[in-house]
């Protein structure tokens, strides 16, 4: 019993005078013992069992949220620097056991980030760290909830992962109802669909954008009603197809990267092009093999168009003569 408890038990026991028991640690040992086990089986109190294991020993859950070949040491730097700042892991990785033969021995269902961290950390003169686990028995359906809850709100998960993981879901859990895995992970079912329309978005489309990272809900609705049309659609794509070469080159070190903004301006401006001009209503010249100054009329405007090497003359000559038939009308 710690010094603690035991000036607690001597303050209990003070008053009680010559007639007070003497202090028994056995008992009191026994009486906390009895107190934890009571509050266990209230539901009180709960006993996790941390293990500080080998990363080695671990590999991610086939359903896990994050895709692990985008981790990096420059994305992980943060957490990287703060178990190197506090000299351990703070909080443990939520695992399953596996069966054995499966060369792994636990999988890891909330934790890629730390489990990347760890692992960089072993491998560049850090031997000592090892992965801090929490071992859970977890169905595949709890198992996605709780990475889900885990992860929802972090910024370092992208949409486009986010929703992937999502498409996966409603159909391996909730026999394709949006809105019973809606009720389940208790967001609206309008929320839901919109991550699961950009998991539908076409993958030459996705390949257009710098990284997987880039890729954002918003990008999915913004393009949903321009392809919404078989002329549109392939409008986009085809357009897609070209940024996505141009992406490839940049990573291959050819030239620079399309920004988002400008992969989106080009997308949107392949479905909707520019609107063919009303034919001009009449064209003046001065003389016949020169191009003129067009005249075009809307409601009670008048619009003149020419060419900024007109000459002074053709200009005149126009304006006369649209000024001499306008009278005679």
């Amino acid at each position: 019993m710690s010094k603690r408890h035991d000036a607690v038990f001597d303050d209990v026991l003070k008053d009680l005078g010559e007639d007070a028991p003497k202090r028994d640690r056995s008992g009191a040992r026994f009486l906390k013992r009895s107190n934890t086990m009571a509050e266990q089986a209230s539901g009180e109190r709960q006993e996790k069992v941390l293990r500080l294991v080998d990363p080695a020993s671990c590999k991610m859950w086939e359903g896990h949220n994050r895709a692990y070949e985008l981790l990096t040491e420059a994305n992980c730097r943060d957490l990287i620097d703060g178990i190197l700042s506090q000299g351990q892991q703070e909080f443990p990785a939520i695992v399953r056991r596996l069966p054995g033969g499966q060369g792994a021995e636990y999988e890891v269902i909330c934790g890629a980030r730390r489990h990347f961290a760890i692992s960089w950390l072993r491998a560049n003169n850090y031997p000592k760290f090892l992965y801090l686990v929490e071992e859970r028995e977890l169905t595949d359906e709890e198992a996605f909830r709780l990475a889900d809850i885990e992860n929802r709100d972090r910024e370092d998960i992208s949409d486009f992962e986010r929703a992937r993981d999502y498409a996966r879901a409603v159909d391996l859990y909730y026999s394709g109802k949006q809105s019973l895995m809606a009720e389940r992970l208790q967001v609206s079912a309008g929320w839901l669909s919109r991550y699961l329309q950009l998991a539908r978005l076409d993958a030459r489309v996705i390949a257009a954008f710098p990284t997987l990272r880039d890729v954002k809900e918003l990008h999915a609705r913004t393009l949903k009603p321009l392809m919404a049309t078989d002329t549109g659609a392939s409008a986009v794509l085809l357009e897609a197809d070209r940024i996505a070469a141009e992406q490839a080159s940049a990573r291959a070190g050819q030239g620079a990267a399309v920004p988002v903004p400008e992969v989106m301006k080009r997308l949107k401006a392949a479905a909707t092009p520019p609107k063919e001009r009303k034919a001009a209503d009449k064209v003046y010249r001065f003389h016949p093999e020169e191009k003129g100054v067009m005249v075009r009329k809307k409601g009670g405007r008048v619009q003149f168009e020419f060419d900024g090497t007109t000459s002074a003359k053709t200009l005149r000559s126009a304006l006369d003569q649209f000024l001499a038939e306008r009278d005679k009308g």
